[in-house]
């Protein structure tokens, strides 16, 4: 293709200047169908160049999951050739439906790049791809970065692996054998008959609470508060001299002066650190047990109860609580491609050894991250706004929060995440008329 053969055209599409036509058995020069498509994105994005590929790769990636309107990746190392993106993020491409003709394809593709403010591209189902950079020479990376992504992608399935999650695990019901050819035979279903996400109902990601939620309350209350009480002394004594034991006791100090300060009951005087160890010791004791006895929230707290409670599951002493419809849920969203976090009160620490050493097993492997008290309080509006804006969606609707606190849920409807109220045995009671949708069971989600 040399310079004469292209055709120049202006802002608003029109053609400036035209190849002249070259004689037989040539064909009279006709510009591509695709000129509308490419002027969306100069239009829109302000690129620099655009390239549409008909890629095997980008053809075939829309065809694994026939429903689904995005395609979704982390974790992979080309991802960092796509404009905006880092190894940890979540590269997200839309998906729109082919047509007969390409120049119909135009509207869609013009919904799609508003709806993605983020994307460099657009898949076409059965078809291909459209990418757009900043020059010819980005447009060209980013493109060869998306058809290496999308590669991988289809290979994991071949191999029944999920290319959509962090740690890029076995799709639920793959099947792999040898056949009689000797070459590998695989399937995947990662989309189970009849479920929502097919037709893009489910959510994105659900953000699940943990007492009253994921775990009985009385577990909290009778089983991990009683053992931190019970055994802080032990623990205090025996690892009195380890870096992490004095810096949780550099947290309680601070703290109990704070308290003192403020005419907090049950806060004693701790001792300094050239007083004896037993003396300083029971001071630590009885501050623990009366904060523990008001159900205070406080960092220095949790981060010793989680110290205690470590030791307790290591030793077998302790093992988390999980209501029995938890795992199956867990695994079902987890093929799905649904990512599942954990938001709670305590300490990302005791979250993970909840569920890390449950009455069902380790269930972490279906958990994509864990969030605390350190993104804000749990009944404000900003916290679940901040976990919107870690969790990488493009809207906080995707997003489910599953909660039995009436004011955690009020909260985080008005960040717009949607939400349901865990009804559990032991929880306390709702206010009447409340708004929302209630489940007894997470095979209800």
């Amino acid at each position: 293709m040399e310079p004469e053969d292209m055709y120049v055209l202006s802002g608003n599409g029109t053609t400036l200047s035209s190849p002249s036509p070259k004689p037989y058995p040539h064909k009279p020069p006709k510009c591509s169908d695709c000129a509308p498509l490419f002027m969306k994105a100069y239009e829109k994005r302000d690129a620099g160049a655009v390239i549409h590929s008909h890629g095997i790769e980008s053809c075939l990636v829309t065809m694994i999951n026939p429903m689904s309107k995005e395609f979704r990746i982390t974790h992979m190392e080309m991802i960092k050739g796509i404009k905006g993106h880092g190894y940890y993020d979540e590269l997200v491409v839309p998906i729109i439906e082919n047509t007969a003709y390409e120049n119909e394809l135009t509207d869609s593709l013009a919904k799609a790049i508003d709806a993605y403010p983020k994307a460099t591209a657009v898949l076409v189902r059965n078809h291909g791809i459209y990418v757009w950079g900043d020059s010819w020479i980005n447009a060209k990376t980013q493109a060869e970065c998306y058809h290496y992504l999308f590669d991988a992608a289809i290979k994991l399935h071949q191999l029944g692996l999920d290319w959509s999650t962090p740690n890029h695990g076995p799709t639920r019901n793959f099947k792999l054998g040898l056949g009689s050819n000797g070459n590998v035979n695989t399937s995947a279903k990662a989309v189970t008959e009849g479920s929502d996400y097919g037709s893009g109902l489910f959510p994105r990601c659900i953000v699940l609470d943990i007492e009253g939620t994921t775990t009985p309350i009385s577990f909290v209350s009778e089983v991990l508060f009683p053992y931190a009480r019970d055994n802080v002394g032990k623990h205090l004594s025996v690892t009195y001299d380890t870096p992490e034991t004095q810096d949780d006791i550099k947290l309680l100090r601070s703290q109990v002066e704070d308290d003192l300060k403020q005419g907090v009951a049950g806060a004693v005087p701790i001792p300094p650190g050239d007083a004896g160890k037993e003396e300083v010791i029971a001071a630590l004791v009885a501050n623990v047990d009366a904060m523990i006895k008001a159900d205070r929230k406080i960092t220095a707290l949790k981060q010793l109860q989680g110290h205690i409670w470590r030791t307790g599951f290591e030793s077998n002493e302790l093992e988390g609580e999980v209501f029995d419809d938890v795992p199956e849920a867990l695994e079902k969203w987890h093929s799905l491609g649904t990512k599942v976090y954990i938001y709670s009160s305590g300490s990302r620490l005791a979250q993970r050894l909840i569920f890390g050493n449950s009455n069902y097993g380790d269930l972490r492997k279906y958990l994509s991250g864990f969030f605390d008290t350190a993104v804000g309080n749990k009944r404000e509006t900003r916290s679940y706004v901040e976990i919107t804006n870690s969790l990488g969606v493009d809207k906080p609707s995707e997003i489910l929060f599953v909660t039995d606190v009436y004011q955690e849920a009020t909260a985080a409807k008005a960040a717009g995440l949607e939400v349901v109220i865990s009804i559990r045995p032991g929880n306390g009671p709702l206010p009447e008329n409340h708004g929302f949708k209630t489940i007894n069971s997470f095979a209800e989600i």
